[in-house]
């Protein structure tokens, strides 16, 4: 059954990059919809209530980092809610042996500048929701398959025991990128890279389960104690500890990461509150032998975690999603979103946010541009400006580009067996051909040089040729990163698949050539528009670098 009204557009994911998303959109007077499998918000987000204190307990994320989580430390204050610090003295109790007593560690802060929200996440979620117009939200909704037909989007949803066709001229599939590899279908199929891309990004805590224990007093803060722990022995059953009291203590819980894999959680699950109890006691005393419970296991979500997620170990965190997963499909109507896909903060709250705002940009201003004027305006500062513009857009619009031409570079080395500097000589084979493509634009662009300063040799508007560069060079070195980290055909180069800080720092070497050849060519373009062909310009001192790109 198809729904006869077309969607302007669709987005798939109720957890906090849809909600997010939804809400600017709709500020911007985008019709939206929003679709989430599940019968509540929140995707990752959920706030579990300590019965009698009414303490608010976090089963998802928990923090949030102000010193470096710009967007959600902003959501945060412009919806007004309560935080407080992260309880962390500085001390913590180390179990190795089971059959001994935890060891005392001081001077061991864990958390940094970790908050948490007074009432937990929850409540965000719920104010995200609120925020958007009457009938947006359609719980209930699993997507089966999404199918391009050219100018619109068909999606096939399962609700219950029925299937319902939806269409949508562009929409947002907000959801972690194995399941969107896993579970649905798409028509046409995605390109290998891309699917690669999505069956490589593991779901951060997908795999893991979290527990929340409430109890009738801090006990461990009477006793001089953090309420920090780790366990580390071969029998573990929780991992890691933490205090989640309110902020004087008055409310009383401790949080926790378990230890046991999915299989072993699956197998324990009879006596598993009972072991969790058990470890409690041996860490802290008998006075905790009698907490309330609150257990979530996010493995057996399977709106969170796929079947990759559930059988591979738990790894590293990466902080940058794949580069590919943050473009466009289907020309523009097909969007992935998601945490693990954002450029910065990948897996946590600060990366929905950032993936929701990417997207938003893309369809706010679908394949902006800055056009030339159509009539050279009589002001020469004005006719600058609008070359200047047009150059600027052309280099914001290179990363994808460049990033395309560092795989096949890197493709073609290994297809001949090259083995040595792959990632060197790919990178710089592809910013070196960026670099050859802006000379060429920037010298079939109009300036008017007659009121334009040259100062030793150098064009006033050498440095604003410059400009734009910056942004690109780090987004090129962040996404080559990205990619190694995630690429299978690497996986095999251990200094290919994670560059050391000396390799990175031979890559940014070949580049700050690269870039002096590039700036040293642009000024004697720019010389050359504002004298006769037959007078040379004069060489400039070696130009300034970009803001040089942060190694990972």
């Amino acid at each position: 059954m198809l729904e006869q009204a077309m969607l302007e557009t669709a987005i798939i994911g109720g957890g906090l990059c849809g909600l997010a998303l939804a809400r600017g959109l709709s500020r911007q007077g985008r019709p939206i919809a929003v679709f989430e499998a599940r019968t509540r918000l929140g995707g990752r987000i959920l706030t579990a209530e300590a019965p009698g204190s009414g303490l608010a307990l976090d089963l998802g994320p928990a923090w949030f980092w102000p010193g470096s989580q710009p967007l959600i430390s902003g959501l945060v204050a412009e919806f007004g809610f309560d935080h407080l610090p992260q309880h962390d003295d500085g001390s913590v109790l180390h179990l190795r042996d089971p059959d001994k007593t935890p060891e005392r560690l001081d001077d061991k802060p864990v958390h940094g500048d970790a908050r948490r929200l007074a009432d937990g996440f929850g409540p965000l979620a719920t104010a995200l929701y609120r925020a958007l117009p009457p009938g947006s939200l359609r719980l209930g909704h699993v997507l089966r398959a999404v199918r391009d037909t050219g100018d619109h989007v068909v999606l096939t949803f399962q609700t219950g025991a029925e299937t319902r066709d939806v269409a949508a001229r562009q929409v947002v599939l907000a959801l972690p990128p194995r399941l969107v590899e896993e579970t649905i279908a798409c028509t046409p199929a995605l390109d290998e890279a891309t699917r690669e891309a999505l069956q490589g990004t593991a779901t951060w805590m997908a795999s893991q389960a979290k527990v929340a224990i409430a109890y009738e007093r801090a006990f461990w803060r009477e006793a001089g104690q953090s309420g920090n722990a780790f366990v580390t022995h071969e029998q573990a059953v929780i991992g890691e500890i933490y205090d989640a009291c309110d902020t004087d203590g008055g409310k009383a819980a401790l949080g926790g990461f378990l230890a046991l894999s999915p299989e072993l959680r699956d197998s324990f699950a009879t006596g598993l509150p009972i072991l969790m109890d058990n470890q409690m006691t041996q860490l802290f005393g008998a006075a905790l032998a009698d907490g309330v419970q609150h257990y979530q296991d996010w493995a057996r979500e399977p709106f969170t975690c796929g079947a990759r997620d559930r059988a591979a170990p738990a790894g590293e965190h990466v902080d940058q999603g794949h580069p590919l997963l943050r473009r466009p499909l289907w020309e523009g109507r097909l969007h992935l979103g998601g945490s693990e896909t954002a450029a910065r903060g990948a897996g946590y709250l600060e990366g929905a946010l950032e993936a929701a705002r990417r997207i938003e940009r893309a369809l706010l201003r679908p394949g902006a541009d800055v056009p030339l004027a159509a009539v050279p305006p009589a002001d020469a500062a004005d006719a600058n400006a609008a070359s200047l513009a047009r150059l600027a857009a052309w280099v914001a619009a290179q990363s994808d580009p460049a990033l395309d031409a560092y795989r096949r570079h890197l493709t073609a080395d290994l297809s001949v067996q090259q083995r040595d500097q792959l990632t060197q000589r790919a990178v710089l084979a592809a910013v070196e051909g960026v670099f050859d493509q802006a000379l060429a634009l920037l010298d079939s662009l109009p300036f008017d040089m007659a009121r334009v300063g040259v100062e030793r040799g150098r064009s006033a508007l050498t440095p604003e040729v410059q400009k734009p560069f910056g942004p690109f060079l780090q987004a090129i070195m962040d996404d080559v990163a990205a990619f190694n980290r995630t690429s299978c055909a690497l996986s095999n180069f251990p200094d290919e698949h994670k560059p050391s800080k000396d390799y990175m720092q031979a890559m940014l070497r070949d580049v700050a050539a690269a870039w002096q050849e590039f700036s040293l060519g642009a000024n004697r373009l720019l010389l050359a528009k504002g004298v006769p062909s037959s007078t040379a310009p004069l060489p400039f001192p070696r130009p300034a670098p970009p803001a040089a790109p942060v190694s990972p």
